[in-house]
């Protein structure tokens, strides 16, 4: 690898990856336009002459262009999967730091806006909406295994080991990585349909399994951002407002807060909702039965590429509105900034 220079570097993939695409022999002219060396189509050739000493491409007989070698392949995949492996464990370091800050954060929060507002509050932690797949990245890890790497938005990560019964060569391998992130990438699970499925099995051949192991990867990654992380905080203050603070009703409502599946059909119904402002249920308005006494306040904030969080406040119906939705203004402000640091 350390024969080439960047600029031979260049041309070579740009040789490769318009061949993958084309399957026809790529000259000098191409390299041109396909890259931005700015150089004359006579040093193009030269360096390609080089490359092709050096065993990177070879010159079919009958075109003047070239194609990639089994080495040229090799020198490609090789460097393909160590900058997606860079990539990827840059995100999961990223990602594994950014949650650890987020829920001290998100704990503190709901504890402060708990004692400016006296009321119950709960906040969930930035979960996927309508998740789009990033890119997918599959590698052989040896003649029987193959690493499949999914990523989505908001740079949540899946790794699987796929079983294969033969060893898949350079070229196979590349073809499947373009033949998935061709049509998959940009995609939500629910624009991944069953037409679109049937194509993929049906272009990869004897490789379909490993699409449809693929698939599964995609679908699991999603369903495990489905789970929510809700923090609460002041249940205790139902206690304070006669109205809600008998033993049964506030019983209720502070089951509610400890069990979290309550809260989380509400985060489910805020978000389904797809705003961003303030909401208010009053009374029977609330989509939670155990809060049919209560006013509950809830807030949308954003991350952007679909990850969002819901902000909450229950209290009684004689609630100070005013004092709430300017909490919940600020508050929403404040987490919009932070996170999308």
């Amino acid at each position: 690898m350390d024969e080439l220079g960047e600029r031979k570097e260049i041309i070579l993939n740009a040789i490769i990856k318009n061949y993958l695409e084309t399957g026809e022999p790529v000259g000098s002219r191409t390299i041109s336009k396909a890259t931005d060396l700015n150089l004359s189509s006579a040093t193009i050739r030269n360096e390609m002459s080089d490359l092709e000493e050096l065993g990177y491409i070879v010159q079919p007989h009958t075109s003047s262009g070239r194609i990639p070698s089994d080495k040229g392949y090799r020198f490609y995949v090789d460097h393909l999967i160590a900058a997606k492996d860079r990539e990827v464990t840059e995100m999961q370091e990223m990602m594994i730091e950014k949650t650890e800050k987020m829920e001290k954060m998100l704990k503190q929060v709901v504890k402060v806006l708990a004692n400016n507002t006296q009321y119950a509050t709960m906040i969930s932690a930035p979960s996927l909406q309508r998740n789009r797949l990033k890119f997918v990245q599959l590698s052989a890890v040896d003649d029987h295994q193959i690493l499949s790497v999914v990523v989505m938005e908001g740079n949540i990560v899946k790794n699987k080991i796929i079983p294969v019964e033969e060893p898949l060569d350079s070229e196979t391998m590349l073809k499947l990585n373009i033949l998935l992130n061709t049509h998959l990438t940009g995609l939500t699970v629910e624009e991944i349909n069953l037409g679109l499925i049937a194509k993929l099995r049906e272009q990869a051949g004897i490789h379909e399994e490993i699409i449809a192991q693929v698939l599964n990867t995609v679908a699991e990654t999603i369903h495990e951002g489905d789970d929510l992380e809700i923090y609460t905080s002041g249940a205790t203050n139902f206690f304070k407002y006669p109205e809600l603070s008998d033993s049964q009703r506030a019983s209720e409502l502070i089951s509610a807060f400890e069990e979290k599946q309550a809260l989380a059909d509400l985060i489910a119904e805020t978000q389904g909702e797809d705003e961003t402002g303030i909401q208010v249920y009053i009374g029977d308005e609330s989509p939670i039965q155990t809060m049919k006494d209560c006013s509950v306040v809830t807030a949308t904030y954003e991350l952007g590429e679909g990850v969002r969080g819901t902000i909450g406040i229950v209290g009684p119906k004689r609630m100070d509105y005013e004092n709430v939705m300017d909490n919940l203004k600020n508050l929403k402000v404040q987490l919009d900034k932070i996170l999308k640091r």
